[in-house]
């Protein structure tokens, strides 16, 4: 005998009406006689938008990535843009990745918006993220789309909102959209294109883009040193080879070896087991191949193009894959030290990072003179801030988790910029003698020697998304007092914007958005901050320990140390 809770009875019945095809209508039947487990995962909510707009597996169902969801979230917004821009012919782009139904999800999408007689710019093919968000500012449009869900497994897509300054949603319009939304019936959804709103756009914009990335990514870098510099690249099946060959060639790079198996886009990523630079198996063929061709520097970008992982020769010339706070540092330094160099850095230019990435970016900030701002986890915090202060120049910024923008041309984190970067940052060592290594080296007896890692714990389904809930609620109603002997002397609540001084017992008051994170800071400098996470069904643990590094030959010892006080932090919380 079949039952079904009556809270999801309603919510499936609804998908049983004329409203919806007959073959997802066939298919929920299916899913009722044969499969419950299945028809609650895809039922029991609305899919939400997280920390890099809305992802989830695609299917049927109110859970899930399909036409009638992604088609339900562009009548909301096309409701939106019309209160908001009232008497201005709206205009709106859109752009999609290699994923599997990516292109025919964003023809939908281009096709509610035209239906709602929004004019659409609609690349004709698949582009890298953030050429999207430069494209949306440089045909003065009021949104833009991206049908992407990143470095996810291949049985996700998803949906990034972008804003009129390229940035994505924050605070208010994302809660004011998602209220349009949520008030909607489906069978409000206009899904009937009106053709003549839609406007194929392609290389044109490619050329643009190209070339702003080559002017905002290069330096002075001679002739003699880009060519002397051997690039091994991969795109890891993704959009980036669409962007990033081209603008190492224009920028005078004529050394760069691609990874040919993983040339071909190809959204089943089947030369890996996860598309994310962030993990090292990801970039195992590319460093095999700079070790046949005696690369200097590899760079792997994630499906979208927005992040990058740099793997560059250590002290002993092996290749070794640089975590993001530590390509974040070198990149955020080399900027500052460039601008310096030319006599233009004022202390109201600002590199900016996030509340979990490393705090060495603001000891090289203070080293600069310059403003350091942090924001909650994700680039549109950032790019919030370059809106939030236009008399200030924004220099560049990252987050630990692989991601860097340089300057604002491009409001969120970009690989194809920041590949050039850190090419330049590469060419221009190389050419003095030295190695990308040994300049971080130099950063950490300068400033401090930071070290970081991330412990990611999975839980999926329903089970699993109350089990990470609980786990927060945990550490919130029983916080730490003590991590590997270590007294915590302060707690930074960013749900209930309070930092709590354990020495003095003083509050004071977080000014950043509500966000479920908890920070320990204790006695010995170490940090632990504990997050959900915002776009996939992980529980984030970040651990950052430091101490002083007084000289080079000090330094395998010293990072040794480090490593074993992370390790021993790990045990202490259960973690390892």
């Amino acid at each position: 005998m079949i039952h079904i809770e009556p809270q999801l009875l309603k919510r499936v019945n609804t998908w049983l009406t004329s409203t919806f095809d007959q073959e997802t209508q066939n298919y929920i039947q299916d899913l009722i006689a044969n499969n419950q487990a299945e028809l609650k995962e895809s039922f029991y909510k609305d899919l939400e938008f997280g920390t890099g707009g809305m992802r989830g597996i695609m299917g049927i169902g109110t859970n899930r990535i399909n036409k009638y969801t992604l088609g339900k979230n562009t009548q909301g917004l096309s409701n939106y843009l019309k209160q908001s821009f009232p008497s201005e012919k709206l205009k709106v782009a859109i752009a999609y990745d290699c994923r599997h139904n990516s292109q025919s999800l964003a023809k939908v999408v281009a096709d509610v918006f035209s239906a709602n007689g929004i004019h659409v710019y609609l690349f004709e093919e698949l582009r890298a993220t953030p050429e999207l968000s430069f494209a949306l500012k440089y045909l003065n449009c009021h949104c833009g789309i991206v049908l992407t869900a990143s470095h996810n497994p291949p049985e996700y897509n998803g949906y990034k909102v972008y804003w009129q300054d390229g940035g994505q949603l924050v605070p208010p319009q994302d809660a004011e959209i998602i209220a349009e939304i949520n008030r909607l019936d489906y069978a409000e959804i206009k899904f009937e294109a009106n053709t003549s709103h839609v406007e194929y756009i392609g290389k044109a914009v490619d050329d643009v883009f190209i070339n702003e990335s080559v002017k905002n990514g290069s330096f002075d870098t001679s002739t003699e040193a880009r060519e002397n510099l051997n690039i091994v690249f991969t795109s890891l099946h993704g959009t980036s080879i669409t962007a990033i060959p081209e603008t190492l060639k224009r920028a005078g790079y004529t050394n760069v070896n691609i990874v040919e198996e993983q040339r071909e886009p190809n959204g089943d990523f089947p030369t890996v087991k996860s598309p994310n630079p962030e993990e090292p198996e990801a970039l195992k063929m590319a460093i095999e191949l700079a070790k046949k061709v005696d690369g200097d520097i590899v760079i792997g970008t994630d499906p979208d193009c927005d992040r990058l992982g740099v793997v560059v020769r250590n002290l002993d010339n092996e290749l070794v894959i640089l975590n993001g706070n530590q390509a974040m540092i070198i990149m955020a330094q080399f900027l500052l030290e460039q601008y310096k160099q030319k006599g233009c850095l004022a202390p109201t230019d600002f590199i900016a990072s996030t509340i979990v990435s490393t705090p060495m970016l603001q000891n090289i900030a203070d080293a600069y003179h310059v403003d350091y701002k942090i924001g909650l986890t994700g680039f549109k915090w950032i790019a919030k801030m370059i809106k939030d202060f236009p008399n200030q120049y924004f220099v560049g910024g990252g987050e630990e988790s692989f991601g860097f923008m340089v300057g604002d041309f491009v409001r969120d984190k970009d690989a194809v910029t920041s590949t050039l970067l850190a090419c330049e940052i590469a060419a221009q060592a190389k050419a003095k003698g030295i190695s990308v290594y040994e300049q971080l080296i130099q950063l950490y007896i300068d400033h401090g020697f930071f070290k970081e890692r991330l412990v990611s714990i999975t839980k999926k389904g329903i089970e699993g998304a109350q089990e990470i809930k609980q786990m927060m609620i945990d550490a919130r109603e029983n916080p730490l007092q003590n991590v590997n002997g270590s007294k915590v002397i302060r707690i930074e609540d960013y749900q209930l914007s309070i930092v709590k001084d354990l020495t003095t017992g003083k509050e004071t008051t977080i000014d950043i958005p509500k966000s479920n994170v908890l920070i320990y800071y204790t006695e010995d400098g170490s940090k632990i901050a504990l997050r959900p996470s915002g776009t996939e069904p992980k529980i984030k643990f970040y651990i950052s320990v430091n101490t002083t590094l007084d000289n080079v030959a000090a330094f395998k010892a010293t990072e040794q140390k480090l490593e074993t006080r992370i390790d021993n932090i790990l045990k202490d919380m259960n973690l390892d």
